[in-house]
């Protein structure tokens, strides 16, 4: 993962100091990119450990087209718990409680979570339903179909519904190539703003899960993830956290296992092992929402 790695300390040494909406400056470059061949191991951050169950849970509720959190807060992942509990403190029926209780409401009570834990039109909503169109199960086919296809996109920018969304996606639009004479599945991802220390590990990870699916279903071999990114910044309450992962030398890089399916929209938890990981202890950061 030295990729990541070398990303993090680019910033360091030629970041321009920002402001931003969340009141808390970053470190930012503008325009980046890395490459990661799937070939080599799965690029799972080894320099801290890595939450991979949330990984897993947050990209199948995107791939069921899903929007609300009561899904992923029952299987424990709360990634996306500030964002709704911040759009929920925004309505009417907010009476000051704290985000704890808001979660196990959400968790227990089925009338409030479906009245007050969606995040609006987000992700799994544009992969599978923008403006009425299934784009991901459009891409799929097309890969099937017509590998040499320059258009195997999906993209998740819906000017029409941005201020319906909890957070306007900042992974934006990827896209599909088929190479080596139709054996090998690439996939690119455009990233419009990219919080290296939280946020990335997490995409890296996603979206070289999402390339391994995609490509078992369509009968080939994973390839490279290649991860383009606009601004790509360091909080400047994770530099500390950031300098110590930068001190570990990375592990190798571990192997993902997923046992077969006919749809990747039938795959489950339970259906996708990693294998092999070894990591340094976790480094904890807070979000900034």
């Amino acid at each position: 993962m030295k990729q990541y790695l070398n990303l993090m300390e680019k910033i360091l040494t030629e970041g321009e100091l920002r402001n931003n909406r969340t009141g808390i400056d970053t470190i930012s470059v503008f325009g980046l990119q890395a490459k990661y061949d799937l070939q080599q191991g799965f690029p799972l951050v080894t320099t801290k450990k890595v939450f991979f169950k949330g990984v897993v849970h947050e990209l199948l509720w995107f791939l069921a087209g899903d929007t609300n959190i009561q899904y992923l807060v029952k299987n424990n992942v709360r990634i996306w718990n500030e964002w709704a509990f911040e759009r929920y403190k925004k309505t009417d029926f907010y009476h000051g409680e704290s985000q704890l209780e808001y979660i196990e409401k959400i968790k227990n009570d089925d009338q409030f979570a479906a009245q007050f834990g969606d995040l609006g039109p987000i992700y799994g909503h544009q992969w599978r339903n923008s403006n009425g169109v299934d784009q991901l199960k459009e891409v799929i086919a097309g890969i099937k179909n017509n590998p040499n296809s320059r258009r195997l996109i999906v993209d998740c920018w819906n000017p029409q519904e941005i201020s319906e969304m909890a957070l306007p996606p900042c992974h934006t639009f990827f896209q599909f190539y088929v190479s080596n004479n139709g054996q090998t599945l690439n996939l690119q991802l455009y990233q419009r703003s990219a919080d290296m220390f939280l946020g990335v590990p997490f995409n890296i990870a996603s979206y070289s899960l999402l390339l391994q699916l995609v490509a078992q279903e369509c009968g080939l071999e994973a390839g490279t993830f290649v991860h383009t990114i606009g601004d790509g910044h360091i909080y400047v309450n994770h530099l500390d956290q950031v300098k110590l992962q930068l001190t570990r030398p990375p592990y190798p890089l571990s192997k993902i296992t997923i046992k077969p399916f006919a749809s990747i929209f039938d795959v489950k938890f339970e259906d996708i092992e990693l294998v092999d990981y070894q990591s340094h202890p976790l480094i904890k950061g807070m979000v900034a929402v």
